[in-house]
C-alpha cells in the first residue's frame, strides 16, 4: 500500500498540484509533462494527484481553468462594469490589466502558444470554452471604440485581439531574449510599468491631460 507523504494531508495540496502542473505543462508541453514529475514538484504522492484530478487531461484542464478564470474575471468585470469610463479609458485599463496578467502568468502564455499552433482537442476546448467567449465579450467594446474614433475603423475586431495579445505578452514570452538584447529584465516592476505605458501609447496614443489613466 502506498504511504501518503506527510504534506499530502495539507489543505493546500490541490493548489500546489495545479501550480506544479502549470509549470510542467508550460515547460515540457502536454505530451512531455509526466504526472509523476508533477506530483514530485508539488510534494505529494502520485496517488493524491490522481485522487484530486484523475487523468493528466483533467489535470491540464483544471490548471488552465484556474488561470484563464482569473483573466476572464478581470477583463470581464471591466466590460460588464465600466464605471462610467469612456471607450479609450476602458481600453487603457484593459490593456494595463492584460500586461500585468501575462507578466504574472508567463506559464499560461506558453501553454496558449503551444496549444494554439496545432489542431487538436485541447486547442478546441480552449477556444470554445474561453477564447471565443472572451472575444465576443470584448468585440462590442472594440466596435464602439472604432465608431468613436478611438481605434481605426474598417478593421475586424479579431485583428485587434491578436495585435493586443502579441503586444502585451511577447516581451515576457521572450524574456531571456529581451535580457540579452537590452539588459532589461521585463519582469522587473519598473519594466512591467514601462511596458504598460508603451502598449497603451502604441495602440491608443498618449493619455489626454483631461482624463489621465
Amino acid at each position: 500500500m502506498v504511504q501518503a507523504h506527510r504534506s499530502d494531508s495539507g489543505s493546500n495540496a490541490p493548489d500546489r498540484i495545479l501550480r506544479a502542473a502549470l509549470d510542467a505543462f508550460s515547460e515540457k508541453g502536454f505530451d512531455g509533462a509526466r504526472t509523476r514529475d508533477i506530483a514530485a514538484r508539488a510534494d505529494v504522492t502520485l496517488g493524491l494527484l490522481q485522487y484530486h484530478f484523475g487523468s493528466k487531461e483533467k489535470l491540464w484542464r483544471a490548471a488552465v481553468e484556474q488561470t484563464f478564470g482569473e483573466l476572464r474575471e478581470g477583463l470581464g468585470t471591466l466590460v460588464a462594469n465600466p464605471a462610467g469610463h469612456d471607450e479609450r479609458t476602458l481600453l487603457r485599463l484593459m490593456l494595463r490589466a492584460h500586461v500585468q496578467f501575462v507578466a504574472e502568468h508567463t506559464e499560461f502564455i506558453r501553454i496558449m502558444h503551444d496549444e494554439g499552433k496545432r489542431r487538436g482537442p485541447r486547442m478546441r476546448w480552449l477556444v470554445d470554452r474561453y477564447v471565443k467567449p472572451l472575444h465576443f465579450q470584448l468585440r462590442p467594446l472594440i466596435v464602439r471604440a472604432q465608431q468613436s474614433g478611438v481605434l481605426p475603423a474598417g478593421i475586424d475586431a479579431i485583428h485587434f485581439m491578436y495585435i493586443i495579445v502579441g503586444a502585451t505578452g511577447m516581451i515576457f514570452h521572450q524574456a531571456e531574449e529581451c535580457k540579452r538584447v537590452s539588459g532589461i529584465d521585463p519582469f522587473d516592476p519598473a519594466a512591467v510599468e514601462a511596458h504598460c505605458v508603451a502598449v497603451e501609447a502604441m495602440l491608443l496614443g498618449p493619455p489626454s491631460q483631461e482624463n489621465p489613466v
